[in-house]
């Protein structure tokens, strides 16, 4: 999509209102001790300008009925790297990523600082030790954020999810909050074997910039008798999301 010169130059602005709080939260990022509530909330505004920064139009559509629990683990299907800034822009919470992450230049600082919690997905040992970190945080009274397909899968719903999420949501009583994810360009905003720099270019340049992120009610770990029937039920919730919004 060609933009016009005034939505150029809103990107433009976005990169240097990026740059302006990048030098705010790296040196605040060394700061000592766990991360500080006043640190998220720098984040999250962080997040949000890299969206500006970045053109996407990010929409929020709020289809839950029901109010939203205080407490909750927020699950997501995963078309996207875009998703480790989009999350924590619209949600409080600690986001799951994958480990490389924290080993970027920059930006693995500040999200650390921020709580960010990292696995290594091939790696059991290093997906035990996410799954009691995440524990850990739930219980501590932090919101967390994950995706059940266990990396970034594409266009279409993966075939499966993991337990992981739901094994917590039975073992603290602390529903899941579910959001689909849809880009209208969304092989724009998939990212494959492409290098960072590469992939905020493509998504810079995408053939339509709107990403919808869908909220719907949350799913009481009450009614559930073991995590595996918990994990297929709202797996199969998520395909019939995906037959209404994309089929």
């Amino acid at each position: 999509m060609i933009r016009s010169a005034a939505a150029l130059l809103w990107m433009a602005l976005g990169w240097v209102e990026l740059a302006a709080w990048t030098l705010l939260l790296y040196p605040l990022s060394y700061l000592p001790g766990a991360p500080r509530p006043w640190y998220r909330r720098l984040f999250r505004i962080w997040c949000r300008v890299w969206t500006h920064a970045l053109g996407v139009e990010l929409h929020l559509h709020q289809k839950n009925r029901r109010p939203l629990p205080a407490r909750f683990i927020l699950i997501a299907n995963h078309p996207s790297a875009f998703e480790d800034i989009a999350i924590p822009a619209l949600f409080d919470v600690d986001n799951l990523a994958k480990a490389e992450v924290r080993e970027w230049w920059i930006v693995g600082r500040i999200s650390a600082a921020a709580g960010t919690l990292y696995v290594q997905r091939e790696s059991r040992s290093s997906r035990a030790a996410a799954a009691a970190e995440l524990l850990e945080a739930v219980r501590a009274g932090r919101n967390v954020a994950l995706y059940p397909e266990g990396g970034v899968k594409g266009k279409r719903v993966y075939g499966m999810f993991h337990y992981g999420a739901f094994d917590v949501s039975l073992r603290t009583g602390i529903p899941i909050l579910p959001v689909f994810i849809h880009y209208e360009a969304q092989d724009d905003f998939y990212w494959g074997p492409e290098s960072l720099p590469r992939k905020i270019f493509n998504i810079m340049r995408a053939s339509n910039h709107r990403a919808n992120y869908y909220l719907h009610d949350a799913f009481d770990p009450g009614a559930f008798r073991d995590k595996r029937q918990y994990c297929d039920h709202v797996h199969r919730q998520y395909l019939a999301w995906q037959s209404r919004y994309l089929d």
